[in-house]
Formats: C-alpha cells, structure tokens, sequence
C-alpha cells in the first residue's frame, strides 16, 4: 500500500479552539475588514498571543502601526521563505521580529524628528480610506468594502485632506500612487 492509498486511513486531529493556538499568522490586507482591527480584537481576546503580520505592503506603511497595535513581528510577502522560519522561531521564544528594512525605518524614525510622510499623521482607518481612494475607489465602493456608510466614509476622507493639507480626491489619488499606497 502506498502513502497517498494510506493518507485515507490517518485521521486528522481534531480542530483547536483559539485558546490552543501557539502562533498567529497574520495578513493586513483581509476582504472586507482591516488585518489591523483584527489584530487589536486579536490582542484583547488572547494578549499573550504571537502574531505575525506577512503583507505585500512594505514596511513604512505598517511595520510601525501593527507594532504598535500588538503585533511581535512585520515582514513583507517578498520575503524569503528561510526568513519567515526564522521570524517564527523568534517570535515563538518571546522575541519580537522586525525585517532588516523595518529597523531603518524604526532607527530613521529616532532621529528624524519632523521627517514623517504626511500619510504617517493618519490612523488606521484613514490610512485605509487613503488606499483605496489612491486605487481609484468612489466614497460608496470603499463605504461597502470597509462596511461603513457613505456618511462615515465621506468625513474620513475629509479628515484626511485635513491632516495632509490636500484639498481635492485627486490630490489625494496623487499622493497615493507617488508613496506607493494604492493597490
């Protein structure tokens, strides 16, 4: 009898609860709800739990806030796979992992004092507004996606002209694809 006419005769183990898991794995870009409210939800239900974020973003954009937001690690997509054994190997020793280009953008952040992109003003959800605005998405498309209304859309959008000090979508779009945040 070979492996695979075997495989049948293996049972699975049972699923595990959330209070069984040793690691969580983590993308920022999840359909239909931010990977960083997912995160913070994460981290109030299991506080002790490892997470780390793998996302295509690089790390300017969320290294620092998924940091912030309880992760133990950031690394981009693109990485290579060695990379990401030896994330969770130190994240599941209590460590924390940070890839070599997050630590310049923490070590920069140390001395640069005023230096910060303007999209760095934004919170999370801002933050996510400005994306997909930058991909050319209409108030009402990024009200369905985020699950918000138009209403709570349209005054994101309008905190975050505010904070940028933009004044029109299209600057906003601009923005957005010259800093790489659109999708």
């Amino acid at each position: 009898m070979t492996a695979f006419e075997a495989a049948p005769l293996i049972k699975p183990p049972a699923p595990r609860g959330v209070s069984d898991w040793d690691l969580v794995i983590l993308d920022v870009s999840m359909s239909g709800r931010s990977g960083v409210d997912f995160l913070a939800d994460l981290k109030r239900i299991r506080p002790k739990l490892p997470v780390v974020v793998l996302s295509m973003h690089p790390e300017d954009q969320y290294g620092k806030r998924v940091l912030k937001a309880g992760a133990s690690g950031y690394m981009n997509k693109d990485s290579a796979p060695e990379e990401l054994i030896k994330a969770i190997r130190k994240v599941l020793a209590g460590g924390r992992y940070v890839s070599p280009a997050l630590a310049e953008v923490l070590a920069m952040d140390l001395g640069a004092g005023g230096d910060q992109p303007l999209h760095a003003r934004l919170s999370d959800r801002e933050l996510e507004v400005l994306r997909l605005v930058g991909s050319g998405k209409s108030v009402s498309e990024i009200a369905e996606v985020l699950h918000l209304s138009v209403t709570t859309v349209s005054t994101y959008r309008a905190r975050i002209l505010e904070k940028m000090h933009l004044r029109t979508t299209a600057e906003l779009m601009n923005y957005a694809l010259r800093h790489q945040l659109a999708d």
